[in-house]
């Protein structure tokens, strides 16, 4: 046991070392100090004094391992050519798969490309180097490229950010140029990954896309509302290669090798062999590289024939991890994999014998235990990632496990068939799509139980707030009365909490009209049109946040989708409304400015229609009515923004002003016109650019800002807002309250609610 202890103080005290030292490397000398102080305190306590010696080794390992990488990040003459912006030919060697970052409307996605620095040509000169770089190319081509490929390209060099131990960053326009070919095992690996999605491509397209991601980590068509919805259920690890599919496949071997009859240093070596071969199929994320430093030290535990220890050999993979990589140490994955393995070790078995005392099946134990213990023990980081709690983690993890396997083996079964038998592997990731379809509707299920997810404060101290509680419950747990004092308070918080949600949902408020979404620095609406159906204007800027808000909403259809103007803080996130909806008609202004990004809204499939000031149509129980721009105005500070769309949208009763982004010069010549209304949503996240004269005719009850929080522009105009409050406006933004929407309450009367930032 002392040994034991030894080892996980040695592995905490290299990440320790090694999170310091990334964000202070002034922390490597404090580290190695630190360390020799704990031993000089502490070293007469008797065994104590072993485990701290043993700590203060993991701290010099890792202040050492990370010191030097920090060196070679910080190495001239890259570090001054990027810290310069200079241009450079650089010659490259691909490190992992590249993968298309985010993509906005008007702007194609980014290729992002790990990879490491071999040379550098700067005018005639060439710098030999060896260094870790990030790619981001803005061609295509990059993507498809091997781990190990070499290629060359012209590059602008920048500096990491904080906190990375890559030496630069690299803008790349062009296309790569190849040199020869990539390793035989990678481009193997390739046709394998590339064998599966091909199998996949006939299925439907949630279970065809994920179950590439969960056999070999290659999310490249998994839809990100299923991404969102296993993210909310706590089945995140299901999406890609965890540690789970490597023990699957292992221990598929190992049983094949006792079968045979084989000795266990066969059985090791064969292992060894099937390890690696996984590791290089699905790539090493974190949690493949944890999991295959475990499994590698079990395995040489068995070849040696002595029995397999956990906690040492998470001990030493952890340790040995984070000084070969001490980046690992700052990785969320690495943590959470680290963690739910450390809960599984420690925990699950205790609790699957407290279970079995009181009656449950093994089986039956087992099954409540192990995702308990994993859940119990990643809670505390997902709280501080998250600022939330799931509450549908465990049985939704346990509504799942029986698919994981058969999933991971016919999927990996398709692979290995694909390049020799096509249409068996066809069949094979058929019949894996079973297990897959039944953990999409987990997720789904999963993501639609009300209050399935508990606000809790996040960052570090919410971190650390749910950990000595869940610390305390567990060491509480031991004494019964403590169990029944648990017991009854979770009773009767769900008696008390489940009716209330059900018969009262928070969110969103009931009768519900207009809705400002949350999206961060821009615009997105939704008017209620019926059930399940709202008028959308605007999408924001990200698709991810007006997707959140119309599926809270319960928006499964847009009638018609308003695009006020082409700047992207109001068309980016259009895939965000266009994701798993019907969207039977666009609006957009006349005014064709920003050129690519209209070029992108109408090219996405929706029948589109220009505004005509004057005209008005009726959507479901909503009346839209167009009143400007009454002409096109030139020359301004912004042209778009004074050519936005300004609508008169009037909803059981409640007349609502949408104004875009319309500034001064739009607003006054709109004077003419009926501008009255109940409800504004203020121009331009709430600018200075606005007139009083427009103020005062519109003489609204609420006003909606939606802003972004810390946002560069200054928004909102604390003048504005004061104007508002003057003329009698309740003023909502969504960068202090979150999603914002307005209501008619119990006797009619013009009301608001708010979800919370």
């Amino acid at each position: 046991m002392t040994a034991d202890l030894r080892l996980v103080g040695a592995a905490l005290g290299c990440w320790f070392a090694a999170i310091g030292a990334l964000f202070l490397p002034a922390a490597v000398g404090w580290g190695l100090a630190g360390g020799a102080l704990l031993v000089a305190v502490l070293w007469r306590f008797g065994r104590a004094r072993w485990i701290v010696a043993a700590a203060a080794a993991g701290v010099a390992c890792g202040a050492a391992a990370t010191a030097a990488r920090v060196g070679e990040r910080d190495a001239e003459p890259l570090r001054g050519l990027a810290v310069r912006h200079a241009t450079v030919r650089a010659g490259l060697v691909i490190s992992d798969d590249p993968r298309l970052g985010r993509a906005h409307v008007g702007r194609d996605a980014t290729v992002i490309v790990p990879a490491r620095l071999d040379w550098i040509e700067t005018g005639e000169r060439r710098i030999v180097l060896s260094s870790r770089v990030l790619v981001l190319a803005g061609d295509r081509g990059w993507l498809g490229l091997l781990p190990g490929q070499h290629a060359e390209a012209s590059a602008r060099l920048s500096p990491p950010d904080g906190g990375d131990l890559g030496a630069a960053l690299l803008s790349i326009s062009a296309g790569p140029t190849l040199v020869g070919a990539a390793p035989w095992v990678q481009r193997a690996a390739g046709t394998l990954r590339a064998g599966l999605q091909r199998a996949c491509a006939g299925l439907p397209a949630e279970p065809g896309g994920l179950l590439p991601g969960l056999v070999v980590g290659d999310t490249s068509r998994l839809d990100p509302a299923l991404a969102d919805d296993f993210k909310t259920t706590g089945l995140t690890h299901l999406t890609a290669v965890s540690g789970a599919n490597l023990a699957i496949v292992v221990g598929l071997v190992l049983v094949g090798v006792r079968w045979c009859r084989a000795g266990p240093r066969v059985a090791a070596v064969l292992c060894v062999l099937a390890l690696a071969g996984f590791v290089v199929l699905v790539r090493p994320s974190p949690s493949v590289l944890r999991a295959a430093a475990m499994g590698g030290l079990a395995l040489v535990a068995l070849a040696l024939g002595r029995p397999r220890a956990a906690v040492p050999a998470l001990a030493a993979g952890v340790l040995g991890l984070v000084v070969l990589d001490p980046e690992l140490a700052v990785d969320a994955g690495f943590a959470l994999s680290v963690l739910a393995t450390g809960g599984l070790v420690l925990i699950a078995p205790r609790w699957t014998r407290a279970l079995e005392e009181r009656g449950w099946p093994r089986v039956a134990a087992e099954a409540v235990a192990v995702p308990a213990a994993a859940q119990a023990a990643c809670a505390p980081v997902i709280a501080a990632i998250s600022a939330s709690v799931s509450l549908t983690t465990i049985p939704a993890n346990l509504l799942a496990a029986p698919a994981v396997a058969p999933a991971t083996i016919l999927g990996l079964s398709s692979a290995v068939l694909s390049p020799v038998l096509p249409s068996l592997a066809a069949f094979a990731a058929w019949l894996a799509s079973w297990p897959a379809r039944w953990l999409v509707v987990v997720a789904h299920r999963g993501a639609d139980v009300p209050a399935g997810l508990l606000p809790w404060p996040g960052g570090t101290g919410g971190g650390l707030l749910l950990g000595a509680l869940v610390a305390a419950l567990l060491a509480g747990f031991r004494w019964p009365v403590v169990r029944r004092w648990v017991l009854v308070a979770a009773v009767a918080a769900v008696l008390g909490a489940v009716p209330v949600r059900f018969l009262a949902a928070a969110w969103p408020p009931r009768g519900w009209l207009v809705v400002a979404c949350d999206v961060g620095q821009g615009d997105a609406l939704a008017v209620a049109a019926g059930p399940g159906s709202a008028v959308v204007v605007d999408a924001g800027p990200e698709p991810d946040p007006v997707d959140g808000c119309l599926r809270r909403l319960g928006v499964h259809r847009v009638p018609l989708l308003v695009i006020s103007h082409f700047h992207v803080d109001h068309v980016g996130g259009l895939d965000g409304v266009l994701r798993g909806r019907r969207v039977d008609g666009l609006l957009v202004p006349s005014f064709a400015e920003p050129a690519a990004a209209r070029s992108a809204v109408l090219g996405r499939g929706v029948p589109a229609a220009p505004a005509v000031p004057g005209s008005a149509l009726t959507v479901g129980e909503v009346r839209v009515e167009v009143l400007g721009p009454v002409r096109p105005v030139t020359g301004t500070r912004s042209d778009p923004n004074n050519n936005s769309l300004v609508l008169a949208v009037t909803v059981d009763g409640i007349r609502v002003l949408l104004t875009g982004d319309a500034e001064t010069e739009e607003q006054l010549s709109l004077l003419p016109l009926a501008l009255r209304a109940d409800v504004l949503k203020v121009a331009h996240h709430g600018s200075a650019y606005q007139s009083e004269e427009f103020l005062a005719a519109v003489s609204p009850r609420v006003a909606l800002v939606s802003v972004g929080v810390g946002n560069d522009y200054g928004h909102p105009s604390s003048v504005l807002l004061a104007r508002l409050e003057r003329g009698g406006a309740r003023v909502m933004r969504t960068d202090q309250l979150g999603d914002v929407a307005v209501v008619r309450d119990a006797d009619g009367r013009l009301a608001v609610a708010a979800r919370g930032s």
